[in-house]
């Protein structure tokens, strides 16, 4: 099983942050169905002030470009994210346009 751990930044706003965790306490059915069917098996967010950390774990035939593909195709999907923009905000070092950047591990207490 492979894991990823993902940074974003939410805009520092509170009563966005709460609407952003309002949202993400009833996600909508099709984009956890979309999450499920991309090959991803567990799903957490953790929050601190703006910051969010996300932990996947997925399975092995999961890809981040076969995920995007099935997104762009999705339009409950698409309309999450569009909506989803309102309350994000990219984290320092991130491209252009990019959300969720994927961090390095740098320790792992064996």
């Amino acid at each position: 099983m492979k894991k990823y751990v993902m940074a974003l930044d939410l805009i520092d706003d509170p009563q966005l942050i709460k609407e952003y965790e309002d949202y993400h306490r009833a996600v909508w059915p099709e984009i956890k169905r979309s999450i499920l069917d991309a090959g991803v098996t567990q799903m957490e967010i953790y929050r601190f002030g703006n910051r969010l950390f996300m932990c996947m774990e997925v399975s092995e035939d999961f890809s981040f470009e076969r995920k995007a593909t099935m997104d762009a195709a999705n339009e409950k999907v698409q309309e999450w994210e569009q909506l989803m923009w309102k309350y994000q905000a990219a984290i320092p070092g991130a491209k252009a346009g990019e959300k969720w950047v994927i961090m390095d591990k740098i320790f792992e207490l064996v």
